[in-house]
């Protein structure tokens, strides 16, 4: 059945009857048209003129909350929106009106009284601080008289949500950036009458739990504002206690930690020292919650400790004489770390806690040397205590119980490692190659105890934290290096997780592999084993692809098995396409360094499989299941000419003293392929060249092949340039346009391949600028800017 639509009045008809119309279709029309019709006609009733006046009714007490809302919303945008159409006698009429409603709703609405109130606060903030200078005094008083009939508990609970929202307005309210910092100012200069009430009914015992609630909400909302924590002390004090009561802690958290967290606390010492111990005395209340398992509690005073320490580490390590009390919070924040339970099942609270140590150990350094000595005296076997924190929270779980996580539960965990992997990367910087003899020397006794054998998660977690080092970290200097790579061989792989670090490990030792090339045959034959485990695809791929790029000038006496593995695992489709990319990636760099003719006869087992089944492929007709097939065959042709570069033009440009074999004159083994297969492309490109898809990945065969060989390139030039002539003359494509820009950049500047280089060049400008002149370029356009 065809739904109704509805037709709202003249959008100057913006009457109470019409406001409540609109306002029922918007609630209630099931029509999804009719409800965004009647949502842009309500705001243009907002910002009319008649909003003052249907504003008011809408508020009356035989309305329902929904109307009542609108018009409170339609006077709060007024006010902040347009303030200078109010004139100014209207001001202290205004203002009464808005007390008159508040008071009204202290015992109705919620959320019309919060309206209400952000109105009367915008309405403070624009008079503030020439037109109402005592705005928050006035307040205080005119919610203390008991004039009205009000009793005690709604008035109060009234002018606290109109104390809370005061501070927040001042975030969103329109002023210009001077009025607006003076306005700031007056506000914290009026926070003279509300500390002190705030203070007082958090210590009436007589107060409920809902006023006790709304006062740490405004105490939150008012230190945003920059008030000297001299001022808050107290109150600080007071919301410490109020952690014991199960219904204020979150409130309570809340507001201390935005109390010590705000910029301008570090100036004032002694009240920070002075909430040490009292942040310290939280201690039972948080190993009682992590014995409970009150995960709620434990994150809750973590924050608290974590707030105190990070934001104002260095002006507290300075007070030398309380430097004990310091070391104390250190110690509360480290147990913090060690929270027992594995992230994010267990516990949420550890990871509070990392960004606390990047501070502290560069607040540590930057002292001048001769304190910074003392401080690493004492603060050296903290961090040396934190990285076997960290290691431990790195552990997985037991195989059952990680069976039994989400995937999203799986996905926190391996980005909380990633998380420890950088602040173990971090810590390094300050306990430097000890670090490493520490993990070694845990790793050696961990493996050879045959009494009491190793979980493989607690050696998984030591090879982590090698591998987090190791992969940033320069380590040709470490003596015991030679020795891990020693211990790696004697691992029992028994899981997949353990296989994958030792995998990530070795990757990360490539570069010290390259300099130590003994020590290669320790370690490659477990990574060729792992290339044929579908499971550690990315892991063993990435890390063979490691090896072949920092140590090609050492495997040549394993080249052999390398390329048979790689080539059983390719043939046998173990891997997916990414990592069959990197795998001829890993061919391309192993191929380099070897004589051309052994180049060329492995370079024809490798790729003819292909080569035919391409043929085959180019003679069928199009289809996307064939298209994906000639894709991925370009692709790895493409990704192996990539790396394949006898002439080591990349060495060069690194500057590296690299052990090349001797070039021998002739034709460069790509380019020879190369042209055997040209004819094959053009034949493939014959049937494709109208699916864009295709056409990049015939032209990233050449682009790659251009961008390693450079000049080595050059016979292909003149056939190149006339095929892609051809394609663009044909169909333009923004692959064709990068590949031309390639070939200009790099041959424009020979003589001898010049006149192709022109011709391509204005050819393509000439159809490029058709095309525009046509005016069928909008979807090409952004290629050739």
């Amino acid at each position: 059945m065809e739904q109704r639509r509805e037709t709202l009045p003249d959008s100057l008809d913006f009457t109470v009857e019409n406001v409540e119309k609109a306002l029922h279709q918007l609630y209630y029309d099931p029509n999804i048209e009719n409800k965004n019709l009647a949502q842009k006609w309500l705001m243009q009733a907002q910002i009319s003129p008649q909003a003052w006046q249907f504003s008011w009714v809408l508020l009356s007490a035989d309305k329902v909350p929904e109307i009542q809302y609108f018009g409170a919303s339609a006077l709060h945008i007024k006010i902040s929106r347009y303030w200078s159409d109010i004139p100014t006698d209207q001001y202290d009429s205004l203002k009464s009106q808005l007390f008159s409603q508040i008071t009204s709703f202290a015992t109705g609405s919620k959320i019309v009284l919060t309206r209400l109130c952000v109105a009367l606060a915008s309405l403070a903030l624009n008079m503030m601080p020439d037109s109402w200078p005592c705005a928050v005094s006035d307040m205080v008083c005119m919610f203390q008289e008991n004039g009205s009939n009000l009793d005690g508990r709604a008035r109060c609970l009234a002018l606290l949500e109109l104390l809370t929202v005061l501070p927040e307005e001042i975030q969103t309210i329109r002023l210009p950036q001077y009025r607006k910092g003076q306005v700031r100012n007056a506000l914290t200069q009026e926070s003279g009458p509300v500390f002190p009430l705030l203070l007082q009914l958090l210590q009436q015992r007589e107060s409920p739990s809902s006023i006790k609630q709304k006062v740490l909400k405004c105490f939150s909302s008012w230190v945003q504002l920059d008030i000297p924590l001299t001022q808050c002390e107290n109150l600080i004090q007071v919301a410490l206690v109020s952690l014991q009561d199960a219904e204020l802690f979150d409130t309570a958290v809340e507001a201390v930690v935005n109390a010590i967290s705000q910029p301008d606390a570090q100036r004032y010492v002694n009240t920070l020292l002075k909430l040490i111990p009292q942040v310290l005395a939280l201690q039972d209340q948080l190993r009682q919650a992590v014995q409970n398992g009150d995960m709620e509690t434990s994150h809750g005073i973590c924050r608290i400790a974590v707030a105190l320490g990070e934001n104002h580490s260095r002006v507290l390590l300075d007070q030398v004489e309380h430097w004990q009390d310091f070391l104390s919070l250190v110690n509360m924040i480290m147990f913090c770390t060690g929270i027992p339970g594995h992230y994010p099942v267990n516990e949420t609270t550890s990871s509070l806690t990392l960004t606390f140590w990047y501070t502290l150990q560069d607040d540590i350094m930057s002292f001048e040397t001769e304190k910074q000595a003392v401080y690493l005296q004492i603060y050296r076997p903290v961090y040396f205590q934190l990285v076997d924190v960290l290691l431990h929270k790195a552990q997985f779980p037991s195989d059952e119980d990680y069976s039994s996580w989400s995937s999203d539960e799986k996905e926190q965990f391996r980005i909380y490692r990633v998380d420890i992997s950088d602040t173990l990367m971090y810590v390094y910087e300050l306990l430097g190659t000890e670090l490493l003899s520490n993990l070694y020397d845990k790793l050696g006794r961990l493996l050879t105890d045959t009494d009491h054998p190793a979980s493989w998660q607690h050696t998984e977690a030591l090879l982590y934290g090698f591998q987090s080092i190791t992969e940033t970290i320069d380590v040709n200097y470490s003596d015991v290096i030679p020795g891990l790579i020693g211990l790696i061989p004697r691992i029992s792989i028994n899981n997949l997780q353990l296989a994958d670090t030792v995998m990530f490990t070795i990757g990360a030792l490539a570069e010290w592999l390259a300099d130590h090339p003994v020590m290669i045959n320790s370690v490659l034959p477990l990574v060729l084993h792992a290339l044929g485990n579908p499971e550690l695809s990315i892991s063993s791929v990435s890390t063979l692809k490691k090896i072949c790029r920092e140590c090609k000038y050492d495997l040549l006496p394993y080249a052999a098995n390398i390329v048979s593995v790689c080539q059983d695992v390719l043939m046998k489709q173990i891997h997916k396409t990414s990592q069959c990319m990197w795998l001829m990636q890993a061919l391309g760099f192993l191929l380099s360094t070897l004589q051309v003719e052994e180049i060329l006869k492995n370079l024809h087992s490798l790729i003819s499989p292909y080569i035919q089944q391409l043929e085959t492929l180019a003679d069928e007709t199009p289809n996307s299941s064939n298209k994906m097939a000639i894709i991925h065959i370009l692709g790895l042709l493409s990704n192996l000419f990539a790396t394949l570069d006898i002439s080591h033009h990349d060495d060069d440009l690194e500057g590296t003293e690299v052990k090349k074999q001797p070039l021998v004159p002739g034709p460069n083994p790509v380019v020879m392929v190369l042209q055997q297969v040209f004819q094959l492309i053009q034949k493939v490109l014959s049937k494709w060249l109208n699916d864009a898809q295709v056409v990049e990945a015939v032209c990233a065969i050449f682009e790659k092949s251009v961008k390693t060989l450079l000049d080595d390139f050059a016979p292909m030039v003149p056939q190149l340039c006339e095929m892609l002539g051809q394609m663009y003359s044909t169909i333009p494509q923004a692959s064709a346009i990068d590949l031309t820009r390639q070939m200009v950049h790099i041959f424009a500047n020979e003589p001898t391949h010049f006149p192709p280089i022109k011709a391509l060049f204005l050819l393509v400008t000439s159809v490029t600028l058709n095309l525009f002149h046509q005016g069928s370029a909008q979807e090409t356009r952004p290629i050739f800017i």
